[in-house]
């Protein structure tokens, strides 16, 4: 009994760390602790939006995998499958709610055609950096808002990654304002799709593993993904030369880690208290190893005749009224979009005046004398 609390009492701990934003990196050894007080052995499956060569982002779920293994001693196990190998990358959150597989690692954002309010689990046009993203999801009642609106599909999230600010797309062909957005076909999902689309791109939405044959082959003339690193992993230089920056619509999408309800209802306490302590230190692991990489890959890229292009202070300005204009119908029209909305919004008015006077002020300085 006494090692029976003493787990109990750690993975109390843990929950706790991952409120304040502190997790030791401890592995409970299953000689020890999870060995004598009989929890199960749990066995549980996870589907992921991403192929195995992008191991920084499929990497997030690997860490959940590898943690969860762990710090259970080895009792409860996680084996993740790549985009295809149990259900197409963008059908994740259809296969935890139907229980096929426990779990997943994916996007909110792929999922807006079954609620628009997904959109916030991962980013929206011109709203959180990655530090205000975790801001809001951890302190600010943002995963509590989103987790609402999985409450109707029987599932539950957690924030299991984030690929920090990213690149703004490759183009075949220099844009030359916006009238050159009409009719160009590119893959942007979420609500930067839906902006684009109102800009008069034709959107399409694809996987990781099909962007570069649909780039390279002339299906379609733009596209976008994440940022450098992955970026070069998936050869999408080779098929368009013009990167553009900065990804407005994604400045710091988070990932998610879903989970049927059915299962976690099914888990003892400790061992969700691993599995969120897992997801807490691959949301902060894919982030720190994607700002580590994506800037040796930007000089390896911008090197081997990649050619880097702001986009237009006109296609912004026009991006971000068309953003909002769409924000604001979306809530006069649906009432868990405007509550959700009404709720991001003002966290980001908050932390955007706090912002602009610590960190802008000080990037403004620092970077104006960095030479890309």
């Amino acid at each position: 009994m006494e090692r029976r609390k003493l787990l109990t009492n750690g993975a109390t701990a843990v929950a706790a760390a991952v409120g304040t934003g502190i997790v030791s990196s401890c592995t409970i050894r299953k000689g020890d602790q999870v060995a004598s007080t009989s929890l199960p052995n749990v066995r549980w499956k996870m589907a992921t939006s991403w192929p195995h060569s992008l191991d920084t982002i499929y990497g997030g779920a690997e860490t959940i995998s590898k943690r969860v293994n762990e710090l259970s001693g080895g009792s409860f196990q996680i084996k993740p499958y790549a985009a295809g190998e149990i259900v197409p990358g963008l059908e994740v959150l259809d296969a935890v709610q139907a229980g096929s597989v426990e779990c997943g690692h994916t996007a909110s954002y792929y999922y807006i055609g079954k609620n628009p309010a997904f959109a916030f689990g991962t980013s929206v046009p011109f709203g959180l950096t990655a530090q205000q993203q975790n801001a809001w999801l951890y302190q600010a009642g943002g995963n509590r808002e989103i987790n609402r609106v999985y409450s109707d599909f029987g599932v539950i999230s957690f924030p299991a990654g984030n690929t920090g600010a990213q690149m703004g797309g490759w183009f075949n062909k220099k844009l030359d304002g916006l009238d050159s957005l009409q009719g160009l076909k590119m893959r942007i999902p979420g609500l930067g799709g839906k902006v684009m689309a109102q800009l008069g791109v034709n959107v399409q939405v694809l996987p990781g593993g099909e962007i570069f044959l649909a780039l390279d082959r002339g299906a379609i003339d733009a596209a976008e993904w994440t940022g450098p690193y992955d970026d070069e992993k998936l050869g999408l230089h080779r098929a368009a030369q013009f990167y553009y920056y900065p990804g407005w619509w994604e400045p710091g999408p988070s990932l998610t880690g879903l989970v049927n309800k059915k299962a976690w209802d099914k888990l003892p306490s400790e061992y969700r208290a691993i599995f969120s302590t897992a997801c807490f230190e691959a949301n902060l692991t894919m982030l720190s190893r994607y700002d580590s990489l994506n800037g040796l890959a930007l000089q390896r890229l911008a090197q081997g005749g990649t050619e880097l292009v702001p986009y237009s202070v006109e296609i912004l300005k026009a991006a971000q009224t068309a953003a909002f204009q769409i924000y604001s119908e979306m809530a006069s029209g649906d009432v868990i979009f405007r509550k959700l909305f009404n709720q991001w919004q003002g966290f980001r008015k908050e932390v955007s005046a706090w912002n602009k006077i610590n960190e802008f002020s000080f990037s403004s300085y620092s970077y104006s004398s960095v030479v890309i």
